[in-house]
């Protein structure tokens, strides 16, 4: 099993670039419409989105692909000529678990972007929707209408929407671009902080940020040795909860997150 740590967007109106993006290392590619599309390119960025993925080769990444608004017909026509070949969709300014109605009778996989004040206060009841499979934020939208700037207040969001994610029973939240693509050593520490909050993984906009997130997120030699006490205890122990030789108690969630520990370690070796 391979845990997601790296999606890469890639503009729909730029088709030189898709192959590149699904060689980069990404464990996911996004093709955009959206956001890094001109408003006069995006019929032609669907068609490119459609067209490859049509003929992409087998055994590459999985391809997402970020549709425009679902309240536009631009959306709407987007997710009904690309939602079921995509691997996934991902969908803007997501407000409203009725507003995904539509995506599940497609039969479609979704991620709910959350971009506004209404999206993170439904963050719960989109999370829980039956098509969605993960949620992530919007932060620089969020920001500019929030008139927040970073710090305490960017970080509350973030745990709303870590809560709203594990309480759904969700994969952890992945962290939003990281704009300035020259900056890794912000990028860095920037992962680190979402890190501490329970957040895992980030979107990049630029293959040279890929083995910086992928290093930040990689689990320590400390860890490592932690989550791999862990399994061979459980796994000796059999079922339940039961306490490791020093005294520490250790029950199923703990063994779940060993196990992923040493699953990421594993694959994240290279970093």
């Amino acid at each position: 099993m391979r845990i997601p740590v790296t999606w890469l967007y890639v503009p729909g109106d730029r088709p030189e670039r898709f192959a590149k993006a699904a060689d980069s290392g990404a464990d996911v590619v996004i093709i955009d419409l959206e956001d890094a599309v001109a408003p006069a390119r995006k019929d032609e960025a669907r068609a490119n989105a459609a067209g490859y993925l049509r003929s992409r080769p087998p055994g590459g990444p999985p391809v997402h692909v970020r549709v425009n608004d679902l309240t536009t017909q631009r959306g709407l026509d987007d997710l009904d000529e690309l939602g079921r070949s995509a691997d996934a969709v991902r969908l803007p300014k997501v407000e409203s678990a009725t507003a995904l109605d539509l995506v599940e009778r497609l039969g479609v996989r979704a991620y709910a972007l959350l971009e506004s004040a209404a999206g993170i206060l439904e963050a719960r009841a989109v999370a829980a929707h039956p098509c969605v499979d993960g949620i992530a934020l919007g932060e620089q939208d969020l920001a500019a209408e929030l008139a927040i700037t970073g710090g305490p207040a960017l970080d509350h969001l973030r745990l709303r929407a870590v809560l709203a994610a594990a309480a759904a029973g969700l994969p952890p939240v992945p962290m939003a671009v990281y704009p300035d693509v020259r900056d890794e050593a912000g990028l860095a520490a920037s992962c680190a902080e979402g890190r501490a909050l329970g957040m895992f993984g980030r979107t990049a906009i630029h293959p040279r940020q890929i083995p910086v997130i992928r290093a930040a997120f990689r689990p320590t030699p400390e860890e490592t040795a932690r989550a791999a006490e862990i399994v061979q205890a459980a796994d000796a122990a059999g079922a339940g909860a039961f306490a490791l030789p020093d005294g520490r108690f250790v029950d199923a969630p703990i063994v779940a997150r060993a196990r992923r520990t040493l699953i990421l370690s594993t694959q994240l070796a290279d970093s």
